[in-house]
């Protein structure tokens, strides 16, 4: 790995409305690049916007979702990459020859579409097709790695990625002041973010408490700080379908500290100087070469797997 700068970005989707998100995109890739930021990284699904998805039937959610790398969108981003000369990544709605959806991460360049990462743990709409396969590629002289959302929720996800070589993970969400039965979290006021300008102080209380940051800082520092690699999160901010975002981009190294981070409570983007000296001196570092895989066999056991929020999805529209 070498030092390189990488940039976290948050903004307020529209649902559906892929021209507004990429020119939100645009604009924050722009910032970013004048930080210094060699790679810029948004969140899932940013370019249609995602909860809205819940209800869709098949011949719906098909009609949001686009080819990759040759749909518009894919080359919209690719345009983007080329005007600042820096790597962009983005979440979108993939649809393949045999008409399949993907919840798609994609990742471009001036020169063009660099890679994909499919979620591997979808569960927003049923029509939705899991991927099958980790990804980490070499980008910039550093090994990449890509997990989206649920993905990071499963340690083992991480901790493959890591084993892959991965000296930073793209960790994109859609996350953050949901419906929980645990303590203290739950949702947000829309009036809240609404009258955000005249009374911030109430809205920032909720987003770094247990409805927001507070929770990430239970489990998000932990899978960088446990696997010895840096994490890059994206999150949107503000509205999205029946509830409030909030935000929060960041980037944590892999001694579980927080590098750069939004307290913004506006599309922003933060940018993080990821050293390479970190990665080799790291308690997570030490404990991937203290593994005992002859162990493991639990792990690996046969089972029916089934993804599922902590919050009731809105399905049942669905014929």
């Amino acid at each position: 790995m070498r030092d390189i700068r990488v940039a976290a970005a948050q903004f307020e989707h529209r649902e559906n409305d892929k021209a507004f998100n990429l020119a939100r995109i645009h604009e924050l890739t722009r910032r970013a690049v004048q930080q210094g930021a060699e790679i810029v990284s948004f969140h899932e699904v940013c370019v249609p916007a995602y909860t809205w998805m819940q209800p869709l039937t098949r011949e719906q959610l098909l009609a949001v979702a686009e080819p990759v790398p040759d749909g518009p969108s894919t080359q919209q981003l690719v345009q983007i990459a080329r005007e600042f000369r820096t790597v962009v990544m983005a979440g979108l709605v993939e649809r393949d020859s045999e008409n399949r959806a993907y919840n798609c991460y994609v990742t471009v360049g001036p020169d063009g579409f660099i890679t994909r990462h499919r979620k591997l743990h979808t569960f927003i709409n049923p029509h939705l097709t899991p991927g099958s396969a980790y990804s980490v590629i070499d980008l910039l002289g550093c090994k990449i790695g890509f997990l989206i959302c649920y993905d990071n929720n499963l340690p083992e996800n991480v901790r493959i990625t890591a084993l892959m070589g991965a000296e930073i993970i793209f960790m994109p969400h859609v996350t953050g002041c949901l419906p929980s039965v645990m303590p203290g979290r739950g949702v947000v006021d829309r009036k809240l973010w609404d009258n955000r300008r005249r009374d911030p102080a109430r809205l920032r209380q909720e987003f770094l408490g247990p409805k927001g940051r507070a929770w990430l800082m239970r489990w998000l520092p932990a899978r960088a700080y446990e696997n010895g690699v840096y994490a890059v999160f994206s999150n949107p901010i503000g509205w999205d379908y029946d509830s409030v975002r909030p935000g929060l981009a960041m980037v944590i190294d892999p001694f579980g500290e927080i590098l750069a981070e939004s307290h913004a409570l506006e599309d922003d983007v933060v940018v993080g100087l990821l050293t390479a000296e970190k990665i080799p001196v790291s308690s997570g570092y030490r404990y991937l070469k203290a593994r005992r895989p002859e162990l493991y066999a639990k792990l690996v056991e046969p089972q029916e797997s089934v993804t599922l929020p902590g919050w009731t999805l809105k399905h049942e529209k669905i014929p």
